[in-house]
């Protein structure tokens, strides 16, 4: 009996330890991130446009030949896409992101808009 016991402490310690390291890592890696500068639009793995994440704007992404397209908006330092006519919609349904390292895919449509870091650089490349 009292080896069961001792056996059940072990296990809620052990639980409580690893409660508290996955608690501390993602203190860690919530607060370590950095604010995007801006939201790059890649298109079958090539940059196509980049746009601050300062400014506010709504752009018509035309992904491909034929009437692909996706509609991002950027708004209070965040990207999201709003509207895309791709068949599954996943891309609409993410979340939006203001992070770098974030990003939201669009894999019928080849198109990833990828927040990069740092201060934004201003320009709007297209």
């Amino acid at each position: 009996m009292e080896r069961r016991r001792q056996r059940l402490r072990m296990d809620i310690l052990l639980i409580a330890a690893l409660l508290l390291l996955a608690g501390a890592l993602y203190a860690w890696q919530r607060f370590r991130r950095e604010q995007g500068g801006e939201a790059a639009v890649y298109i079958n793995g090539e940059r196509a446009a980049a746009y601050p994440l300062d400014t506010d704007v709504s752009v018509r992404l035309e992904t491909g030949a034929g009437e692909d397209y996706n509609i991002l908006v950027i708004e209070n330092g965040a990207a999201s896409v709003t509207e895309a006519n791709c068949p599954d919609k996943l891309c609409v349904g993410m979340h939006a992101v203001r992070y770098a390292g974030e990003s939201i895919i669009c894999l019928p449509h080849r198109l990833e808009v990828r927040i990069e870091g740092g201060q934004s650089s201003g320009v709007d490349i297209h």
